[in-house]
């Protein structure tokens, strides 16, 4: 929603400063312009990168323009999707836990928590850990540093459209002023002319500078910071699934191993801790995706 609004916001400063000036809007119509920008910067993408990360960028593009679904009402059907995965375990031994972790898509637990059923390397994440656990012959250390290598490389992958976006918008001002200088080259074709046609191919010339340099800085960058805090804000949610899984696999009891994963939400989206234990006390507002589940055992 606010892209949107930041897309209004340029447009509309750009183009009220222009009219101010008594600019003539009809001016900064050249489709020559765009068709060479626009052509070049799409041709120098498909030559950079191979076609996955391409279609992960016009992906990653739309993301920006949806709300985040990195939010409080998430994170506390998270801690509840924990807190009762955590609690089943110790009421009926890791054995029994298994057969859900083994088989997520058909868990009678993980169906019910959206946030986590519909992500399908999140609910990876979360079982393979716990599945190394239960086989044991893994310390917890050597767990946590396996978990740290999987959510940094998960990080690197999401970086790599974003990385491939900056570098377009870091070749439009270039491309911009190849198009003023093809611009160029066609007015000096002209020279002898009448001084009105001259100066309407000076100007068009100049717009494809204008719009290399607004496409850069207005558009596109801004743009592929918004997708970099996006990526920055899921790899904090697996941080969380970390958190939470490696407190239980130390031992310690289901709600403070999802009092350990709250601690690490960012504050924005933090619930308290009164919120948190009366959602995973089933006094909370339904999970995403169904109704509420019953209320999961709690641990001594």
């Amino acid at each position: 929603m606010f892209a949107i609004i930041g897309v209004v916001v340029v447009i509309g400063a750009v183009m009220g400063g222009y009219l101010m000036e008594h600019g003539n809007l009809k001016v900064l119509m050249q489709p020559a312009e765009l068709v060479i920008i626009g052509g070049a910067a799409f041709g120098t993408l498909f030559i950079a990168n191979p076609l996955p990360v391409v279609m992960a960028i016009f992906k990653g593009i739309m993301a920006p323009l949806k709300p985040s679904r990195f939010n409080q009402k998430s994170y506390l059907e998270l801690l509840r999707m924990l807190n009762e995965v955590f609690a089943f375990a110790r009421k009926n031994g890791t054995g029994q836990l298994e057969v859900h972790i083994e088989d997520p898509g058909k868990s009678a637990i993980f169906s019910k928590y959206a946030i986590i059923a519909k992500d399908h390397h999140a609910l990876r994440f979360v079982c393979d850990s716990l599945r190394m656990s239960v086989a044991g012959g893994m310390a917890p250390y050597d767990l946590d540093s396996m978990m740290e290598l999987d959510i940094e490389i998960h990080h690197h992958e999401l970086g790599i459209p974003v990385g491939a976006l900056s570098s377009v918008a870091d070749a439009l001002p270039g491309l911009g002023i190849v198009a003023a200088v093809l611009g160029v080259v066609i007015t000096m074709g002209s020279l002898g002319g009448p001084p009105e046609e001259i100066g309407h191919k000076v100007g068009a010339a100049l717009v494809g500078t204008f719009l290399g340099i607004l496409l850069c800085y207005g558009f596109i960058g801004p743009l592929a910071a918004h997708m970099t805090k996006l990526n920055d804000n899921e790899s904090q949610f697996y941080q969380v699934l970390r958190v939470g899984v490696m407190s239980f696999i130390r031992g310690t009891p289901p709600i403070m191993c999802a009092e350990f994963a709250r601690r690490a939400i960012p504050h924005e989206c933090r619930p308290t801790f009164q919120e948190m234990e009366a959602a995973c006390k089933g006094k909370g507002p339904p999970a995403a995706g169904g109704s509420a589940p019953e209320a999961p055992p709690q641990a001594a």
